[in-house]
């Protein structure tokens, strides 16, 4: 019974694969010809298949900006730099769909060692620092075990020092990667939907009005109450917006 449970269920993910792949090549298809919305109407129904990936977020965001809907590349351009948060075309295209926005928000000013941190620890993800903490363990590991069996002073000296080196990178990477994923956890972004959002000082519509904003601007969400959100935006000023104005990025 168990055998055919697994045939089964091989079965249905080929089927959804193969599936899957008819859609992208569909998709790529309509996106060269200039059919956007139909490459759009795919790439939607291969998410609905429950397969996400950075290219299939990149994809979209690319349809979405030759249809000019503004909010909609940003948000699938963002969602595919949670992905692949250093890749330079994701990067490039976001910022030319950021170009289209209304809205020109200063960032907070920066330190001169917060610079430093950030562009330290943005060198990789927090699952790439994880993965090369791996790496200089099994290094540190065959290092040392050279070191044991070296019968030579100058070779063992070699290997005990570069098996330091080794562990001190490893260690490293390990808090690495725990600061980066303690940051990626306590961010909570999201995109801008519509096209002019009232943001208020309160959660309710009878309070002033803090700021307006407009679609596409990225915001993080810091708090939720009933059908409002607490947002913060770049320049750190928060206000209180109606959830059905933004849409989150770390849905998947």
């Amino acid at each position: 019974m168990r055998q055919i449970f697994f045939i089964v269920i091989a079965f249905v993910t080929l089927t959804v694969s193969g599936q899957n792949k008819a859609l992208f090549d569909q998709a790529t298809e309509a996106y060269n010809v200039g059919e956007y919305q139909r490459a759009v109407d795919s790439y939607l129904e291969i998410l609905q298949n429950g397969q996400h990936s950075a290219e299939l977020y990149y994809n979209l965001g690319n349809a979405y900006y030759k249809l000019n809907q503004i909010a909609p590349s940003i948000y699938y351009y963002e969602k595919a730099l949670l992905l692949k948060p250093n890749d330079s075309e994701i990067k490039n295209n976001l910022g030319y769909a950021q170009n289209m926005t209304l809205d020109a928000i200063d960032r907070m000013p920066a330190t001169g060692l917060t610079k430093i941190y950030d562009s330290t620890i943005g060198i990789l993800s927090f699952d790439q620092w994880a993965y090369a903490s791996i790496v200089f363990m099994i290094l540190f590991v065959l290092l040392y075990i050279a070191f044991y069996y070296f019968h030579y002073s100058s070779r063992k000296r070699l290997a005990f020092i570069f098996s330091m080196i080794s562990l001190l990178a490893m260690l490293t990477s390990v808090v690495f990667a725990f600061l980066q994923h303690s940051e990626f956890e306590a961010d909570d972004p999201a995109i801008v939907f519509a096209k002019e959002a009232s943001v208020k000082s309160e959660p309710n519509k009878r309070s002033l009005e803090a700021f307006t904003l407009h679609e596409g601007t990225k915001v993080n969400v810091l708090e939720e109450l009933n059908d409002w959100k607490k947002i913060r935006i770049p320049d750190g000023t928060t206000g209180w917006i109606q959830t059905e104005d933004i849409k989150i990025l770390k849905d998947f």
